[in-house]
């Protein structure tokens, strides 16, 4: 028996399970890599243009204004600039329309609001399912490839007359590696889950308060509109 117990020879010389165990565990822990590093990007793009609206939106300028450049924009308007054109959109369109009341406007105005935040939430909270999966998942599938590669470890000493240290060291090592293996893929992906959906969690509350203040002017708007008539 091999009594070699260095990682590389522990992994070549375990059995066909163990290895399909080691191999799957390695494919999640590439792919939630790839998913944190993309989700690090997308939540600091997120945050950064969240931070440079609302210096743009308080600082005293035109809605009309800021709308038009949003509007006239080559990129697609995601996050809090998104949530403030499809609103003050509909505000002007429901606006021009002489039969709805103010309510009704600002209503309308907040529904448009509304389904553009869920899109912009569902989007950040994208992949981050696959994160918590991974997370909760590799250390019981290393756990199989483990207790897998120990049994068969026992197995091989039936036709054994002395069993020896020596003898299920190897086969116990090689299967531990299993463990190991899903633990690595884990931790990571815990760590950046409940990251990041802290981070989801504190862009839906900005982007709620934003809605709730965005709302009130106009609806100051609208009544101003409503008491001066057409």
């Amino acid at each position: 028996m091999n009594t070699d117990l260095s990682l590389l020879t522990l992994i070549m010389d375990a059995s066909i399970i163990v290895k399909a165990v080691m191999l799957l565990l390695l494919g999640a822990s590439i792919s939630s890599w790839a998913v944190i590093i993309e989700k690090s990007k997308l939540l600091k793009q997120s945050i950064d243009a969240a931070d440079a609206f609302e210096a743009e939106f308080w600082s005293g300028g035109d809605l009309y204004t800021m709308y038009k450049n949003i509007s006239d924009s080559d990129d697609d308007q995601l996050g809090m600039a998104g949530i403030f054109e499809h609103g003050f959109r509909e505000f002007g369109r429901l606006k021009d329309q002489s039969i709805i009341s103010a309510e009704q406007i600002v209503e309308g105005s907040r529904r448009s609001m509304r389904v553009a935040q869920l899109r912009e939430v569902d989007r950040l909270e994208n992949h981050l399912a696959f994160l918590a999966t991974v997370g909760s998942t590799s250390p019981y599938i290393g756990l199989f490839g483990t207790v897998w590669g120990i049994m068969n470890s026992f197995q091989s000493l039936a036709n054994v007359q002395s069993a020896t240290l020596a003898l299920v060291a190897p086969g116990i090592a090689e299967a531990l590696v299993a463990t190991a293996m899903g633990l690595f893929a884990a931790i990571p992906a815990v760590i950046a889950f409940n990251r990041y959906a802290d981070k989801v969690g504190r862009l839906e509350v900005r982007y709620d308060t934003f809605m709730e203040e965005f709302s009130a002017i106009l609806q100051r708007q609208a009544s101003a509109s409503s008491a001066t008539g057409p």
